[in-house]
């Protein structure tokens, strides 16, 4: 087998198990799930994990990095409807969240409302990247934002930063709320507050 051959391999293997991995830690968390789970059920003999991730650190820092990248191409292509003006393009997203945090799928879960608490005190490297895939998201609601109120469809007081912050706390609050209960009320309510601080209602 050729170089080229053998790096696509690689990368390939290397995906099979960070997609594996989110599924299951999205179910059970991260440090509930051992390394040979993952390695079983992603088809990877359970001595090559090293050959792949240079540890269990690089591996989860890895595995918030491919989460996010999936996120914001879909966050993208919510926030970057043409036919849609700002404004109901951020609350399309909105109601996407509402949708996928009430359903039973794991797989749709958020990975910040799951992982925030936990790895912040396993991993320095893990933090990190998630709170810079979570700051990723953040500016990407801002702009949106800025544009609805450019367009004169927003009225406040507050910046566009300061607006997608809010919400975007909330709703990161709300979701968390909703799992604890398992009701879908906060995000209900996150939703009705969102309509209201968008001067949509």
């Amino acid at each position: 087998m050729n170089t080229a051959n053998t790096q696509t391999k690689s990368i390939d293997t290397r995906q099979r198990v960070l997609d594996v991995a989110r599924v299951i830690i999205l179910g059970k968390g991260y440090a509930a799930v051992g390394l040979n789970e993952i390695l079983q059920q992603a088809g990877v003999p359970k001595g090559s994990f090293y050959h792949y991730f240079k540890s269990k650190d690089e591996f989860g820092r890895e595995l918030m990095e491919d989460y996010f990248s999936d996120y914001m191409v879909m966050l993208e292509g919510y926030l970057s409807e043409s036919k849609l003006s700002a404004s109901q393009r951020l609350m399309r997203f909105f109601e996407y969240w509402l949708t996928t945090q009430c359903s039973e799928c794991p797989e749709e879960k958020c990975l910040v409302v799951k992982l925030s608490a936990e790895v912040t005190d396993l991993s320095e490297k893990m933090r990190i990247a998630l709170a810079q895939g979570v700051e990723k998201v953040r500016l990407r609601l801002t702009r949106c934002i800025a544009e609805a109120i450019a367009a004169g469809e927003i009225s406040t007081t507050e910046s566009a930063d300061e607006l997608a912050r809010e919400l975007y706390h909330m709703w990161l609050g709300a979701t968390l709320i909703s799992k604890l209960h398992r009701s879908s009320d906060a995000l209900e309510a996150a939703m009705k507050a969102t309509r209201q601080r968008l001067t949509l209602d």
